[in-house]
């Protein structure tokens, strides 16, 4: 059984015009002969990434998700822009090849980038993969060390000044997560308006050192060497990366991360390989990234706590569009229980820490 990660069939209303993928693709990139061939990344809930092959060449197809979508939360050209500008200087990024506007082709805009084969750790193991303990912190201080690297890139150096706004960055998280929750709320869903009044009050000043963030930087959105599986060769899904307080980067990556020693029903949220034995506890993540990076923070309680907020809001905007009849998938019909969670979590958090 292959380690790498596998595309399969494509879901039922997220089909492809493959002649128009065809043809736009051997008009535009060049020296692609053969047929065409395209399946489907089955993981990931917003924007949907295909397999495209033309005869040995493969490629990976970004598009918008199907249906109701807000334009800033789906740009496809904004990550383009920013695979093509870092890649020179951060080489985990897939190499860029085509992006275009023309919404004949697919009804939306899309891009076109070289393939990463690798490893993609999902929330178990594969069978046939084992880490020592050894090995299990190794993944993890790695992990942590291409995060490092990303933030030390000089990010007006190589003409991304313009991707964000690092003055206010925390406040517009604060006020835009809220807002966003606020709309995607369903009957069934926990209001978090005492945790948002929480974050409203307790946010801290602008980073003195803003960086290129991620926004999204976890264990299934990077790519293992299939023969040294504690490397890393490549780093996806750039569509909410910005330029803003690389401590609220840290704290994205966190909030996805649940110790061995959590909870049941944090263990049943758990979407990550982050419970094995050996891994770094979220405490052990911070510590290590706050000695490397040489960043003094006295309390990492509100990083934590805004990026779960996020995470939850995320799963909530999941959960409307099923609760709503947006999508047949039914995987999204589960996300309200992990929204009720994560809420509950804060409100442990808070009550130790806040």
């Amino acid at each position: 059984m292959s380690l790498t990660d596998s595309a399969t069939d494509i879901r039922q209303g997220e089909e492809l015009n493959i002649q128009a993928v065809e043809t736009y693709l051997k008009d535009t990139i060049p020296g692609l002969t053969g047929n065409l061939e395209v399946k489907q990344y089955p993981s990931g809930f917003s924007n949907l990434t295909y397999l495209i092959e033309i005869g040995t060449k493969k490629l990976v197809l970004r598009r918008p998700p199907f249906g109701t979508k807000a334009k800033t939360a789906h740009d496809m050209g904004r990550e383009f822009k920013i695979l093509s500008s870092i890649r020179e200087y951060f080489p985990y990024c897939p190499k860029p090849l085509v992006y275009t506007e023309d919404e004949s082709i697919l009804g939306a805009p899309f891009y076109v980038m070289e393939r990463i084969e690798g490893i993609i750790l999902r929330k178990n193991l594969p069978k046939t993969l084992s880490f020592s303990a050894d090995d299990a912190k190794t993944l993890c201080t790695n992990l942590i060390d291409v995060l490092l690297e990303l933030h030390a890139i000089d990010y007006k150096k190589i003409g991304l000044d313009n991707l964000g706004k690092p003055e206010g960055y925390i406040n517009r998280q604060v006020a835009g997560w809220s807002k966003r929750y606020r709309a995607a709320r369903t009957q069934d869903a926990p209001d978090f308006e005492s945790i948002m009044t929480w974050l409203e009050k307790n946010q801290p000043a602008d980073s003195k050192n803003p960086s290129l963030i991620h926004n999204d930087y976890k264990f299934d959105n990077v790519v293992l060497d299939p023969e040294n599986p504690l490397k890393i060769i490549g780093v996806l899904d750039w569509e909410m990366a910005t330029i803003g307080d690389p401590l609220m980067d840290l704290g994205a990556t966190i909030a996805y991360w649940i110790n061995r020693d959590d909870s049941e029903e944090m263990q049943l949220i758990r979407m990550l390989p982050t419970n094995i034995e050996g891994a770094l506890t979220r405490k052990e993540i911070i510590s290590y990234y706050l000695e490397r990076s040489g960043v003094s923070v006295q309390d990492f309680t509100f990083y934590q706590c805004c990026n779960v907020f996020r995470v939850a809001t995320i799963a909530q905007q999941i959960y409307y569009r099923f609760y709503h009849g947006q999508t047949n998938d039914t995987r999204f019909g589960m996300f309200i229980g992990a929204v009720q969670v994560m809420e509950r979590s804060i409100n442990s958090i808070l009550e130790k820490n806040g």
